[in-house]
């Protein structure tokens, strides 16, 4: 499991949010049905996460690339419906307790983690792991379950956390699974963000592709964090729900590329091939 900060006893992993000032990705400004407004708003939201609870104006402009003018008419609104808290002292904001319903209802719809929970147990206590089940968030992958194995040394993660979508394996074996033309979407989004980052990238994304129809899975070996080795599967959990990904990783002081391939693998990859099409059964 991939992390910003490699260890569980370091910062919280969190990765920043990937969308950019163009919060609705490539060709949002040509969709006369996209309403930028509301865009912008989810935006304000999605900046909090483990790590950033509280945030400035200043804070939430910088990452969603607005003018602090319209991030000031966008965290008051905000606050005034109840999805932001203003902590005066401080001159910071805070999730309100509007995102609590949110979240809970999001999560509630995901029956997947509790079928998903005990099968990821097994194998962060077999591959003395962190084990983590994810979905897409926009250019980033969301941790909606999370298991550690027994190392007293293990990743910084939870759910909730977010990783990069492009370096990490869950992020890669998310685009391994995804339809053709979400995958396309998400490779302008990648094009768009960061142009001269992006051939490098296509090229890891691509080569994941192959490695999920290959070796069953795909890998991240210190390309997301150099202190960090992952492998993750992909699959479709059924029942209306998107794709999902599952890893298993740990800081390579504890683990290494050779484990997670030749004694990882064939069990996280029997655990997935239990989860698909779970919810449509």
């Amino acid at each position: 499991m991939e992390a910003d900060a490699g260890l569980r006893t370091g910062s919280d992993g969190a990765e920043p949010d990937a969308g950019g000032s163009d919060a609705g990705g490539s060709g949002a400004k040509e969709d006369r049905h996209f309403v930028t407004a509301l865009a912008r708003g989810l935006s304000v939201l999605a900046c909090f996460g483990p790590g950033r609870t509280s945030l400035a104006n200043h804070d939430i402009a910088e990452a969603c690339g607005l003018p602090r003018s319209t991030v000031s008419r966008l965290t008051y609104t905000l606050t005034k419906l109840g999805y932001l808290q203003h902590m005066p002292e401080l001159g910071r904001y805070r999730l309100g307790t509007a995102t609590i319903a949110l979240s809970s209802a999001a999560l509630g719809g995901l029956d997947v983690r509790a079928i998903a929970r005990p099968v990821l147990r097994a194998v962060a206590e077999a591959a003395n792991a962190s084990v983590g089940l994810g979905v897409r968030d926009r250019l980033s992958m969301r941790y909606v379950e999370c298991q550690r194995g027994p190392a007293a040394i293990s990743l910084n993660l939870d759910t909730g956390s977010r990783i990069s979508l492009a370096r990490s394996a869950m992020g890669r074996a998310y685009v391994a699974v995804c339809p053709d033309r979400e995958r396309a979407g998400i490779y302008e989004d990648l094009k768009a963000l960061d142009p001269v980052a992006w051939p490098a990238l296509r090229a890891g994304l691509d080569r994941a592709v192959e490695e999920h129809r290959d070796l069953g899975c795909c890998t991240s070996f210190g390309e997301w964090q150099e202190t960090v080795c992952a492998i993750a599967v992909g699959f479709h959990p059924g029942g209306g729900l998107p794709p999902m990904a599952v890893n298993c990783g740990a800081p390579t002081v504890i683990t290494d590329a050779r484990f997670l391939l030749e004694v990882a693998r064939p069990k996280l990859i029997d655990a997935v091939r239990s989860l698909d099409g779970v919810m449509g059964a």
